[in-house]
């Protein structure tokens, strides 16, 4: 991006955030449902979301096998990876040693391992932290970089990558258009590798919000301040919308509850969800922290056009889902989105 497409993208970004007003800054979830009724979608964009397929597999440990596991739960989603370039977007956010924020190192490089059984021609992992501005950092101390060089394979930092100018097909926003990484426009498969957590504004994160690391802070700042000025739920949609992840694997073996999603506390979830639909992923994972994924204002508004969001068509695979719910402790402001 030239520096003038920058300044460019800089005036354009403070007309949205004037479009939208306070109002999406302060309780985003009412505003989502004022406009419930209006089509914010480009139909031939998003045609009808299909039955959609979840895996919910027992894992309690991230010593042992991890590839076994990872491998299984891809297929009973009917993840097909063959000869494609795969990108692995795991949660890198920031590092604390007392704590769970990321997505486990060892269930990233177990994916690849796996994903290269499956037949994976290329499998890459990219994050942009947006926290902090440091990725180097993160991705060392947290023991990333060390899995990865093991099982050989290499990292991109999305905040720094080349660009791609996307329109959007969505318009919760007033953006209009992402400048994405290539790593990511150029992939054949999208994986978000997201860690199960609550959310201090969002009330809880996993697959949909894990793909704010694939907006680039050099574009659009720390923590993605633009995105945040426009709407954090607004922006979740259409951030998801233009990244279209392909399959999904939740890492909730350790996941946070609490105040999430940097200085929560470790719960242990003991459990791997797969999906092969953002939406279907995070509704199974909401249910499975306990929340009502009805009252989760932008999971539920992605049902309406991103993914399947009614549980009647979501067909899960493994674990019932009664047996493996663990009640995530929230915030005061989210306990109305529990069940």
């Amino acid at each position: 991006m030239s520096e003038m497409d920058r300044r460019a993208f800089i005036r354009r970004s403070a007309i949205a955030v004037g479009a939208v007003g306070a109002a999406a800054l302060v309780g985003e979830g009412v505003v989502l449902r004022r406009r419930a009724e209006q089509a914010l979608w480009n139909p031939a964009a998003f045609p009808p979301p299909g039955e959609a397929r979840v895996a919910v597999l027992r894992a309690t440990s991230y010593d042992e096998g991890l590839e076994g596991i990872v491998g299984d739960g891809l297929r009973a989603i009917g993840a097909d990876v063959r000869d494609a370039r795969v990108v692995l977007k795991p949660n890198f956010v920031e590092y604390d040693a007392a704590t769970t924020t990321n997505t486990d190192p060892r269930l990233v490089g177990a994916a690849v391992v796996a994903l290269r059984r499956m037949g994976a021609a290329d499998v890459i992992v990219g994050e942009g932290p947006g926290h902090r501005r440091d990725t180097r950092y993160v991705v060392t101390r947290s023991g990333l970089l060390e899995v990865l060089d093991a099982v050989g394979t290499r990292f991109v930092d999305l905040n720094t990558d080349g660009v791609k100018r996307v329109r959007l097909q969505s318009s919760y926003t007033a953006l209009r258009e992402l400048w994405l990484p290539t790593t990511i426009t150029e992939a054949d498969v999208v994986i978000s590798m997201p860690k199960m957590k609550t959310h201090h504004w969002a009330g809880l994160t996993l697959s949909l919000k894990n793909c704010y690391g694939c907006v680039p802070g050099r574009i659009y700042g720390w923590p993605k301040n633009a995105l945040h000025w426009a709407g954090l739920e607004q922006s979740i949609l259409d951030v998801a919308g233009a990244v279209r992840p392909d399959y999904a694997i939740v890492d909730g073996i350790v996941g946070m509850e609490g105040n999430g999603p940097i200085s929560g506390t470790p719960i242990e979830a003991d459990v791997l969800v797969f999906g092969d639909d953002p939406v279907a992923t995070d509704v199974v994972g909401a249910r499975l922290m306990g929340f009502d994924p009805a009252k989760v204002a932008y999971i539920a508004e992605a049902g309406r056009f991103l993914g399947q969001g009614d549980m009647e068509r979501i067909h899960t695979e493994g674990e019932n889902l009664d047996t493996v719910t663990k009640d995530f402790a929230v915030l005061p402001q989210f306990r109305s989105m529990k069940a």
